[in-house]
């Protein structure tokens, strides 16, 4: 007789405990739907601290109770959300403590592309009516950055296609950050990644990177699906320093793309918008100090061109001082005979007339004129004295103005600059009446980041030191850290910080 079978008639009947038939029925369902594959919408998802997954498969009948331990849901490629309509497959089981029955799934596919695509879209409209894709938060990239942060698998092809890359093109320090890329943990390690290397203070131990790459290789929908989760979109929205995404091939795209202030169609293609050639740039430094040298060189023959063609116009100096030249020889031929001619003509007429003057007439002559010399000395003397006097006197009147006037000029001044004086002290009582101290002693305090005053709330939460001017001094103040990243509510496991 089997454990259903009804018993003889007339004979007594079986008894069975709880724990027996609650077995039997365990092993009866577990035996008749060993593996299954349910379709139905999720509803009611429970991620408890403990790891493991609960949620509702439903439709518009019937809800099956659904469960996904710890090692399965690291493993799930899609991460259920109330409202998604999925197919899972498992195996059917029953909970003998609550006398219930209950599906555990192994693995999670969105029932048709359509649905998972639909819900991508949603998700899309939602994200961007925050303005998290807008055209205005997009970073530019620096031109060579000295630090690159990866953040990828440490395993797989894309961070040796990055680091080939960057090494052919210009060298640059890497730093990587190895995160999962697919499955459970891939949302929450990226966005702890992206956060992590903004919270990097610069000069510190760790460097802080000039610019993050988010890379993955191509897959499927499903595979590429953390990098579509909110977590990780809004961590690359936040990031203070520029991020290209590089997730999937060409044809995938992502949300994080539309956050990123780059998206790369390939990782390869991240790292060359990251670096330029280094030998491009050396051939454009050699052609450009080329360039110059020919401008330079062309400049000095075109200046020197110039310069000949305006001597043409100027007269030669051979030719200005030829005929001054010649006149000059002219001149100095006829100079002597004619000097001579004169001082033979002087000569006859010196004999002549000394032929004709007498001793006697001669010294009458001198003697008239030492007594008319005589005669001028005498009035020349008085005519002194009294020229003489009269200077003094006007000496004397012009040294008394003199005085007057600098007695009256230096009075002017002093007049002059005590208003002067007094202006400026008036001016400078309405500046310091004025002035911004004077507010500062009635309670206010004046904030500067490097220098310069901060007047909103965003310039001081992205200045890395600030300075408070108070009435009595200046105070230094250092903002706190970045926040640590949220905990994900299925309370998976969470990478940490390199802190």
């Amino acid at each position: 007789m089997t454990l259903f079978e009804d018993p003889a008639e007339g004979g007594n009947a079986p008894e069975f405990t709880v724990s027996e038939l609650s077995g039997a029925v365990k092993r009866t369902i577990e035996g008749e739907f060993g593996h299954v594959r349910v379709r139905g919408e999720i509803g009611r998802v429970s991620r408890p601290a403990s790891g493991h997954l609960y949620f509702d498969l439903k439709d518009d009948r019937s809800v099956l109770a659904a469960i996904s331990w710890k090692g399965q849901a690291a493993r799930l490629s899609v991460r259920p959300e109330e409202g998604m309509e999925v197919i899972a497959t498992g195996r059917l089981t029953t909970f003998p403590g609550q006398s219930k029955y209950q599906l555990i799934v192994e693995d999670i596919t969105p029932a048709g592309q359509g649905a998972l695509m639909l819900m991508l879209e949603k998700r899309r409209a939602a994200l961007a009516a925050e303005g998290l894709f807008a055209a205005e938060r997009k970073k530019p990239l620096p031109f060579l950055p000295e630090v690159i942060g990866v953040v990828t698998s440490p395993s797989g092809a894309v961070i040796r296609d990055i680091l080939h890359r960057l090494r052919d093109r210009f060298p640059r320090r890497v730093l990587i950050w190895p995160v999962a890329v697919q499955g459970e943990k891939c949302a929450p390690e990226v966005a702890a990644a992206i956060r992590g290397f903004n919270a990097l203070s610069e000069g510190g131990p760790i460097p802080r990177p000039d610019l993050l790459i988010v890379a993955r290789g191509g897959g499927s929908l499903e595979d590429l699906w953390g990098f579509n989760e909110e977590i990780v979109v809004r961590a690359a929205a936040e990031s203070r320093i520029p991020l290209i995404s590089a997730v999937g091939h060409e044809t995938d795209t992502t949300l994080i793309d539309h956050a990123a202030d780059r998206r790369a169609p390939t990782p390869t293609a991240a790292a060359e918008m990251a670096v330029p050639v280094r030998m491009d740039l050396l051939a454009w430094t050699g052609e450009q100090g080329a360039r110059l040298s020919r401008a330079m060189s062309q400049r000095a023959e075109t200046r020197r061109q110039r310069l000949t063609d305006l001597s043409r116009a100027l007269g030669r100096p051979e030719a200005l001082l030829d005929p001054a030249r010649q006149r000059f020889d002219l001149w100095s031929d006829r100079l002597g005979p004619a000097l001579s001619a004169a001082t033979t003509r002087k000569r006859a007429g010196f004999n002549t007339v000394a032929g004709r003057m007498q001793p006697g007439l001669l010294s009458g002559f001198i003697t008239r004129e030492q007594r008319n010399l005589h005669n001028w000395a005498d009035r020349l003397a008085p005519a002194i004295a009294r020229l003489t006097r009269d200077a003094a006197r006007d000496n004397a009147r012009r040294r008394a103005d003199l005085s007057a006037l600098g007695d009256r000029l230096a009075k002017a001044g002093r007049g002059r600059l005590d208003t002067l004086a007094q202006s400026l002290a008036s001016l400078d009582r309405t500046r310091q009446t004025l002035g911004y101290r004077e507010t500062l002693k009635r309670g206010y305090a004046v904030v500067r980041a490097e220098g310069a005053v901060v007047t909103t709330k965003g310039a001081a939460e992205n200045s890395t030191a600030l300075e408070i001017e108070f009435a009595d001094g200046r105070l230094p103040v250092t903002p706190g850290a970045a926040p640590r990243p949220r905990k994900p509510k299925d309370g998976g496991p969470d990478q940490g910080s390199l802190f």
